[in-house]
């Protein structure tokens, strides 16, 4: 049978029938008949938020609701940037989420920024202004359905490029600016706790430790004052044993002193501060700074206390042979690693106290990164701003 024949059925044969409308303009009708019901419901919520925040703020549960209703409107408003990039292809990157931190923040700080959520105010807007835009497409596209159904792929084209307008304008994430703003209040807010919590700390050292021996100290020298006479002997004894006390009260005082700001980091600068530190590791640890200048004073001291606190944990919990601190500087960033050859495992939220030293340098603009897999070895990588030091900080530069 000659080849022709055998394909001739197949070359009469109607090609598939397919819609007449691609594929992306019934998804811009389909947007455009969603309108209407998606805008109802936003409208009748922010109505409702609006009319029950505002009227209520006579009362002490006025301005939470209009926060929780704000929260809302930001979920409203990431539901509609998922629906515009299902049905419209417009690619919009979610805003960054309001920096509430329930244990750093407190309530009313909380409440403070939602209420002043540019991302919740503007998608207010946005479902405000939607619902006679939602009836207006709606009206039109179904209409065009069954009239203007030749022209309806342009018709279209036209309403949904309004449509991402409104969404570019509305529900993008706010610019830099409003961001970092908003990134400074919750920082500001982290340094007041931290500092706060410092200051808790110090009063209850000097209250259990330097104050409780001082009291012990006159008490003793009283007794011996009135055994003078009667017993110098006993007396001798008593004043001895004062001594003692004062020395162990000088020793917990400059404990306490190097704990708030070691005078070594202030005479001799990070170097001979971290070399210091180092020696009080119960494991070996190499120190390398290479630093061509001294940075500011509250830089140096987060830096000094960071390498602190982290060869701490390696005493404490790493069941490390070696360590290694080495600092340095790139252009204006001060870099810290921190290594050692333990167990590994650590983590940001594993009760070590990473997390604080991550939120004291996210606090300044800096960076805090743990690599440490099971097994070891551990590598924290700590990166702080560098800002020149005053002339008369220290009497160096």
């Amino acid at each position: 049978m000659p080849r022709h024949a055998a394909t001739a059925p197949d070359a009469e044969r109607l090609p598939p029938a397919h819609f007449a409308f691609h594929s992306q303009t019934w998804k811009e009708i389909a947007h455009l008949l969603l309108n209407l019901p998606v805008a109802l419901f936003g409208f009748v919520y922010v109505v409702t938020v609006l009319w029950l925040g505002a009227g209520l703020t006579v009362t002490v549960i006025g301005l939470p609701v209009l926060a929780f209703g704000l929260m809302g409107a930001r979920q409203l408003g990431k539901l509609e940037r998922k629906r515009a990039r299902a049905l419209l292809g417009v690619r919009i990157d979610e805003p960054s989420p309001l920096p509430l931190r329930s244990r750093k923040n407190g309530f009313f700080a909380q409440l403070w920024m939602a209420l002043k959520d540019p991302v919740g105010w503007r998608t207010v807007l946005y479902d405000f202004i939607r619902l006679p835009w939602g009836i207006l497409t709606f009206t039109i596209t179904l209409a065009s359905l069954f009239v203007l159904w030749p022209v309806l792929p342009f018709i279209a084209r036209g309403l949904t490029n309004a449509d991402r307008a409104m969404v570019r304008g509305l529900l993008s994430p706010s610019d830099e600016l409003e961001r970092r703003i908003a990134e400074l209040e919750s920082d500001r807010g982290v340094v007041v706790d931290t500092a706060a919590a410092d200051l808790r700390r110090i009063e209850r050292d000097l209250h259990d430790g330097a104050q409780a021996r001082l009291v012990n100290l006159a008490m003793g020298l009283g007794l011996a004052k009135e055994k003078l006479l009667e017993d110098p002997d006993y007396a001798a004894g008593m004043i001895a044993e004062a001594h003692g006390e004062v020395k162990l009260a000088l020793q917990e005082l400059r404990d306490l002193a190097r704990g708030i700001h070691p005078a070594v980091l202030t005479d001799r600068g990070l170097d001979a501060a971290l070399s210091s530190v180092a020696s009080r590791c119960t494991v070996p640890v190499k120190v390398t700074a290479d630093l061509d200048a001294r940075p500011a004073a509250a830089i140096e001291g987060i830096a000094y206390f960071t390498v602190s606190e982290l060869l701490q944990n390696i005493s404490k919990h790493s069941g490390a042979r070696t360590a290694s601190v080495d600092v340095w500087r790139v252009e204006n960033r001060l870099l810290i690693q921190v290594w050692d050859d333990g167990r590994g495992g650590a983590q940001l939220d594993g009760g070590t106290g990473m997390s604080g030293l991550a939120e004291r340098l996210d606090a300044v603009d800096g960076l805090f990164v743990v690599d440490s897999p099971a097994g070891g070895p551990t590598t924290v990588t700590a990166e702080l701003p560098w800002r020149d030091r005053a002339p008369d900080a220290g009497g160096q530069r």
